[in-house]
Parts: structure tokens; C-alpha cells; sequence
């Protein structure tokens, strides 16, 4: 059996782990990959929106099935192209996948299927936008409708940050075209907690919940990056919120989104924040979340292959998708200076202590090998985590283990899960 999996970083790393661990013992492909990947996998040099130059390897070397693992080529349509070319392939169509290409679109489905979420409107024109600024308390969110890497989203507390903030989005364009449209929505309160699950179109079921850390700064300070970190499960996330959350979410979610002949399968990710009021819908995620993956992924007891494949045939009901009870701690080790400007090309020592390490993975995010050296290739270099009987203990060990790692520049919070300790 051939796999290829699309992405380099360490979302897609913790996906060819557990490929690396199933029974089928596939062949593993990763375009592009990474330094780390290419120790379990053959990297291919195409890039992830190359769809043409994917297509043509999947069809010469006769690929079983792909997983994309990124956002852009599901929204641009890759799932189409494959399929078109009779290719099995693992992750949402084009029309699906606008639950995460457009927040303006996802926010319409939410209202019309009375799925929980914060009240907003959308605007096209940046002078209409700024006029309703009149209208809203604050603080108050903005959020670029389309893709942006994770950091279209703006918390302004008074009016003017709402001003300059869509200037900065719809007339600067600083997210690009994500930023056609805007979403301006009532800021909640509460607790963040992300829910991913696979769909098969009519049904669905949970990974499980986490948490993650976008602030590049201890405390939750500084700008908002990629994710500085994460753990799971979520403490937060209970058995009541649980049970509303199957009521009111995940399958209103599933049945709208075929309501609307946009069947979704693949992986939809709930970003949930748990209010006074009950969890409302903060976004959609169509792929795994990174680098939620990284601590869901190594609590997986049953295949992932087998879950992927029910997905795709819709007979998610039927399969094994079992996830261990233990916990499990990322931390992020990045290059000094992300998220806005930072050196690549330094020298990564203490990998090899990962070779034993017994429940302990080292991700691979912006790597690359030179001369017979990893070195670092941007700027959330490595995701190091660690699986343990409790969180608190998960947590100590993956602080440990990322010790071991030692790079120029490397940096990282110190206070990822800390809030685990604070709450029980």
C-alpha cells in the first residue's frame, strides 16, 4: 500500500507517525516534507499547491491514497483534481472546504442552522465596515474572511484599533485577498478549547478535545502566531459541555453542510469557546490542526488508516476510532524573532535522544537537512511532545525532552499548559 501525504510541517509529521504505525505498513510519500519526515518517509520535491505535478506522481506511482494535510490545497480544490483522476484521496472538496476558505460563509451557515456562535455581520466595502463600528461595544473581533495563515483575526478594545484594524485588512490588504471581505463579531468570553473530529458526510466522530497557545509570549502576550504549543485532553471540556456540544454542534454542522450539497469528509475542527451562555463556534478548521495533531495524533489507538478510509466511503459508523485515555503536551520550540523576522540555516543538536525516548515524539515543522545536518527552516522549528498518565505529568516531561534539543536562537514559552496546574 502507497500513501502520500501532502505538507511539510508537523501537522503533517505526527500524520506519517501514525501511518508509520499502522498494521497496513504502508509505503509513506510526504511532498514536500521535511528533515524529520524524510526519516520515516520518501519526500517528494513538489510543492503543495503544485496540484499538475501531484497528480502526475500519485498516478506514476500509483498512490492508494493521499491525506492532505494543508489548509490552501483543500480550498483551491486539489480533493477535485484527484478525484477527477480517479484517485482516492482523503479530505474535503472544494465546495466543502469554503467552511474554512470563508469565514463570512461559515458564520451565514451558523445563523441559518442555529448553530451557536457570537453574533456579527459581514461587510465588502471597508467605508460600510467602519460606519457599523458606531453600532458595536467593545471590545470587538475582526476577522479577514479568507485564508491568512492563522493571524486574519483582530481583537481591538476601542474604536480606533477597529478603524485601523480594517484599514489594515481591507485597504492595505496585509492578509492579502482573505481580506475582500471582513467579519466583524461580538467578542466572547471563556475558555478556548478546539474539538477535532472525522466526518464521512453524514456522520461523525470525535478525536478528541485540546487546547492550544497562539500568543508568542508567556501569559498569553505578544502576537498571535501559528501555535506556541498545546495539550490534551482539555480539562475544560466536560461531560456537560460535551453532551450540549453533540446536540447543538457537530452534527447541526455535518447535516448543514450536505443540506447545503456541500457534503464534508474529512476533518472538521471545532474551535469552541465554552461562555457563560454555553460553547459557542468560534470557527471551522477542514483539516487537522496544527499543532493540535501533534497531541492528538500519538494518543490514537486505533488505525489511521482504517479512519480515513470510512471518511472517504462513508461508513465512518461502522469503523474503530478509539483514542487512549492518556494526556499529552506539546511545546513549540521556534526561532527567535518569529512571528515576524528570524535567521534559518542553524545547526539542530540533540535529535538522536528521541531515537528511545518511550512516549516522547519530536515534530518536524521548518526543517531541513544540509550536508548531513538538520537545520532550522523557519520559524516554529520543532513541536516536541510528550504522552503521560495525567497532563501535569505530560507536561513535565515534554519541558524535559524539549531541554535536550539545543539550536541558535531557539526560543519558547515556558508556560504551556500552566493553566492545567492553576485550574485543578
Amino acid at each position: 500500500m502507497k500513501v502520500l501525504v501532502i505538507g511539510g510541517g508537523g501537522r503533517e509529521h505526527a500524520i506519517v507517525q501514525a501511518l508509520s504505525e499502522s498494521k497496513y505498513q504502508p509505503e509513506i510519500y510526504c511532498a514536500p516534507g521535511n528533515a524529520g519526515i524524510a526519516s520515516l518517509a520518501s519526500c517528494v520535491s513538489i510543492g503543495a499547491m503544485d496540484f499538475e505535478g501531484l497528480k502526475s506522481f500519485a498516478l506514476e506511482q500509483q498512490i492508494d491514497l493521499t491525506i492532505v494535510g494543508m489548509d490552501d490545497p483543500l480550498v483551491g480544490g486539489i480533493v477535485d483534481v484527484f478525484r477527477e483522476a480517479g484517485l482516492r484521496i482523503f479530505g474535503p472538496d472544494k465546495r466543502a472546504a469554503i467552511l474554512e476558505g470563508s469565514k463570512a460563509f461559515a458564520k451565514e451557515l451558523m445563523m441559518k442552522y442555529d448553530i451557536p456562535c457570537a453574533a456579527s455581520r459581514t461587510f465588502s466595502e471597508p467605508e460600510e465596515a467602519m460606519i457599523y463600528l458606531h453600532e458595536v461595544s467593545y471590545p470587538v473581533v475582526l476577522k479577514a474572511d479568507g485564508l491568512a495563515l492563522g493571524k486574519g483575526v483582530l481583537i481591538c478594545n476601542t474604536a480606533q484599533e477597529a478603524h485601523d484594524g480594517i484599514d489594515q485588512i481591507m485597504i492595505q490588504r496585509t492578509f492579502g485577498d482573505a481580506g475582500k471581505q471582513i467579519v466583524i463579531e461580538e467578542y466572547l468570553q471563556g475558555r478556548e478549547v478546539s474539538v477535532l473530529t472525522f466526518v464521512d458526510g453524514h456522520s461523525y466522530r470525535i478525536m478528541g478535545s485540546a487546547q492550544d497557545h497562539k500568543r508568542i509570549g508567556d501569559g498569553d502576550t505578544g502576537l498571535n502566531t501559528g501555535g506556541m504549543g498545546t495539550f490534551s485532553p482539555s480539562p475544560f471540556y466536560t461531560e456537560e459541555i460535551d453532551r450540549i456540544c453533540h446536540e447543538t454542534v457537530y452534527q447541526r454542522t455535518v447535516d448543514a453542510m450536505r443540506k447545503e450539497d456541500r457534503p464534508f469528509k474529512g476533518v472538521i475542527f471545532f474551535g469552541l469557546m465554552l461562555t457563560e451562555d454555553g460553547p459557542k463556534v468560534l470557527e471551522f478548521n477542514a483539516r487537522f490542526g496544527d499543532p493540535e495533531a501533534q497531541v492528538l495524533l500519538p494518543r490514537m489507538r486505533s488505525d489511521l488508516i482504517d479512519a480515513v478510509n470510512a471518511c472517504i466511503d462513508g461508513t465512518l459508523d461502522q469503523a474503530d476510532v478509539s483514542f487512549d485515555d492518556r494526556a499529552a503536551v506539546c511545546v513549540v520550540l521556534a526561532s527567535d524573532g518569529y512571528p515576524v523576522s528570524y535567521e534559518k540555516g542553524k545547526i539542530i543538536r540533540g535529535l538522536e535522544y528521541f531515537d528511545q525516548a518511550k512516549d516522547q515524539y519530536c515534530f518536524h515543522a521548518g526543517t531541513i537537512s544540509v550536508a548531513g545536518e538538520v537545520v532550522t527552516n523557519g520559524g516554529r522549528v520543532l513541536g516536541v511532545t510528550a504522552v503521560a498518565d495525567s497532563l501535569t505529568e505530560a507536561r513535565e516531561q515534554a519541558y524535559k525532552a524539549a531541554e535536550q534539543v539545543k539550536f541558535d536562537g531557539k526560543y519558547l514559552r515556558h508556560d504551556i499548559g500552566k493553566s492545567i496546574e492553576e485550574s485543578t
